[in-house]
Parts: C-alpha cells; structure tokens; sequence
C-alpha cells in the first residue's frame, strides 16, 4: 500500500491538472459560444445564399455546409453527418486528455484549445442542424476562398501555433 504522503501527493498532483485543464477549456467554451453567436447572427440577418460585399475582398454570406472542410462529401446521401460528429466525439477527447496532460506548455495548448473550441461549434452545427453554417467569404481577383465561420477560423489559428510550437526551441 501507498503510504499517506504518496497518495496526498498524487492526488495534489491530479488537482493541478486538473486545474490547468479548467483553465484551457474556458477559452474553448468562449471560442464555441462566439461561434454560435456569430452564426446565429447570420442566420437571422441573411437568407440562405444571400451575399453582402463588405470590402472589395471580403463578403458575407449564408451557406449550409453538410460536408467537411472545403465541402468534402458535402453531396454524399447524409452518412457524412455521423461520421463527422463521430471525428469530432473522437478529436475532442484526444485534445481534452493533451490538455489535461500538458497543461503547462503554454503555445501547444493555446492552440489546442482554438481547436476544440471550434470543434465544439461546429460539432453543435452538426448534431442540431444537420450542416455547418458558413458566412466568412474571401476573394480576389476572381478567386474566391470556400466560406468558413469562426470556428474554422479558430481551428486554423489553433493548428498554427501547435505547429510553430513544433519548430520552437525546447530545453
């Protein structure tokens, strides 16, 4: 058996991570909720399809998205949706047990928590509406980027700084 001290230990121990886990799954929570926000903005404000110019390189507009990034298998028959959210289930839990491992690395899980973050608003989409909502449109000179929302926005920021992290010098 453990003695006392050991076992007050570990437990102070697992109360720190847990701890630093609380502390990334607040920006999470905020990232998904100005997610859904942002989206039902939109969606109060547009019809579906409908565009308005902002500037002369940026529109919004209202399209649902049943695919994946860049509509992957957005025209399957609707088995995509399962499979996402399960991705999703999947993903949220391996960057939920990062974050509860290496709360101290500062960058790494800055970025994880964009990216669960934004998991979480597009994994909310999914399950009660069936579809992503996109509304951020980028173009130039004809060339138009696919429509994201936040989400997707937090999601790319987030696996920036997990790979600058990547390339940072550790002790």
């Amino acid at each position: 058996m453990p003695e006392g001290g050991a076992l007050n230990q570990a437990a102070g121990a697992f109360r720190l991570r847990l701890r630093g886990l609380a502390g990334w799954l607040i920006p999470a929570m905020i990232v998904a909720a100005l997610d859904q926000w942002s989206k039902d903005r939109v969606v109060a404000a547009l019809q579906a399809g409908e565009r308005v110019t902002v500037t002369s390189f940026f529109d919004l507009v209202l399209w649902f998205n049943s695919g994946a990034a860049f509509s992957f298998l957005a025209g399957a028959d609707g088995w995509q949706r399962g499979l996402f959210v399960v991705i999703a289930l999947v993903a949220i839990g391996v960057i939920t047990r990062l974050l509860y491992r290496h709360p101290e690395q500062m960058l790494f899980c800055a970025g994880l928590s964009l990216i669960l973050g934004g998991a979480l608003g597009n994994l909310w989409d999914r399950v009660v509406h069936g579809h992503v909502v996109d509304f951020l449109l980028i173009h130039a000179g004809g060339y138009y980027w696919p429509a994201f929302n936040l989400a997707d926005s937090a999601i790319t920021v987030g696996a920036a700084l997990i790979i600058f992290d990547g390339f940072s010098l550790k002790e």
